[in-house]
């Protein structure tokens, strides 16, 4: 069973990862720019509110919608989507029902679809080097 405890560990392991000051997510910087890789899902509760955070869903980036698909297809009970996600590359993730490997690959793999590809070669390089 995953945190958000879990989920901050991991991504701020990452390279040049920040977490943002105002809400639950965290980017990697790409030039000049940050670009999120994981967040807090916003649930819409209440159809006549605005969305309040579910801290018990993280919100991650995947590489195309086939990547998509797949998980939800294969884990259901971990992974699933919303119509606001429609369109766009990332799947929602019930952190209590993912483990801690699991949920390492996830944020990884997010963060590589957002970080330089020379920050990922360099990453996987030290990897390697282990």
């Amino acid at each position: 069973m995953a945190t958000q405890d879990d989920v901050r560990r991991i991504a701020l392991a990452l390279p040049d990862t920040t977490e943002g000051e105002d809400r639950f997510a965290f980017s990697v910087r790409k030039g000049a720019e940050q670009r999120g890789f994981a967040w807090v899902w916003m649930e819409r509760v209440d159809p006549k509110r605005p969305r309040v955070p579910n801290p018990d869903v993280l919100t991650v980036r995947v590489a195309d919608d086939d990547e998509k698909q797949a998980l939800i297809a294969a884990a259901p009970d971990r992974f699933f989507t919303e119509h606001h996600y429609n369109g766009i590359h990332a799947v929602l993730v019930r952190l209590p029902a993912v483990d801690l490997d699991e949920l390492e690959e996830l944020l990884t793999d997010a963060w590589r679809t957002q970080a330089p590809k020379a920050l990922v070669r360099d990453f996987d390089a030290g990897r390697r080097g282990r």
